[in-house]
């Protein structure tokens, strides 16, 4: 038996893990743009880039925390496990979405500060349009989907692979470039490079982000079933002073 880690320890490693998330999005997508014009070169290797990246921070920081790094997934995870006991409560969401959207900004800032751009400086890159919000929706109920259903299917030691995976996917077939995610949303808006959202634009992407997970949520219902009461149904941190070992679903949870 083992105690999980004190809620300031695993809020930190939230936040530590989502700077470092996006200061791999972020500082891939500047090195691209200085390697080359291509388009399609740059998002190839910012893709690459976050795949590499985000599959380690899953495996190295996912016996801490969970490794959400998304407000979404730890939002899902909350409603998930509301019932059954082994969700995040309330207590330790209102720790970990903030601690997730400062991550952000601050993984932007250092990310620009490494290229030598200016550390804040709010994007201009516009991305307002339908047919982008479908695509977060889409991005992010798939990631939802996939996080859960490992869970549920008992296939969560496969996350970093999978889940990585599918962020590196969700690239190149979603029209919004699957961010998939509100608080790396948030924190790309600090940043006026390749990966930058601009500030008018965020709040459709939240929106979107939000809708898609919980379209994830009803996918996960309906191919695996409600959790039961008592099994560990809900993904994020256990509720339990004392559990043999992370629920399954806390190491399957990112984006």
């Amino acid at each position: 038996m083992s105690a999980p880690a004190p809620l300031a320890r695993r809020t930190a490693v939230e936040g530590l893990g989502t700077a470092a998330l996006v200061a791999v999005v972020v500082g891939s997508g500047i090195q691209a743009t200085a390697l080359t014009d291509d388009v399609a070169l740059q998002l190839l290797a910012n893709s690459l880039a976050t795949v590499f990246g985000l599959g380690v921070l899953i495996a190295f920081l996912g016996p801490v925390s969970g490794a959400h790094f998304n407000p979404a997934v730890t939002l899902a995870a909350w409603f998930t496990g509301r019932r059954t006991g082994y969700g995040p409560a309330p207590r330790e969401v209102a720790a970990y979405v903030p601690a997730q959207v400062l991550g952000a900004v601050a993984g932007a800032a250092l990310a620009d500060a490494m290229f030598g751009e200016p550390v804040v400086s709010f994007s201009t890159h516009d991305r307002w349009a339908g047919h982008l919000w479908l695509g977060e929706a889409v991005a992010t109920a798939g990631l939802v989907w996939l996080v859960f259903g490992l869970a549920r299917a008992g296939r969560a030691h496969l996350a970093p692979l999978l889940v990585a995976s599918y962020i590196g996917a969700a690239y190149w077939f979603t029209s919004s470039t699957s961010f998939a995610n509100p608080a790396v949303t948030i924190g790309r808006a600090f940043t006026d490079t390749f990966a930058g959202i601009a500030p008018a634009s965020v709040l459709p992407f939240l929106a979107a982000q939000l809708f898609g997970a919980a379209l994830g949520l009803a996918l996960v219902a309906v191919c695996f079933g409600r959790p039961k009461p008592g099994r560990a149904g809900g993904a994020g941190v256990p509720r339990q002073p004392a559990v043999p070992t992370r629920s399954a679903e806390e190491s399957a949870l990112t984006s």
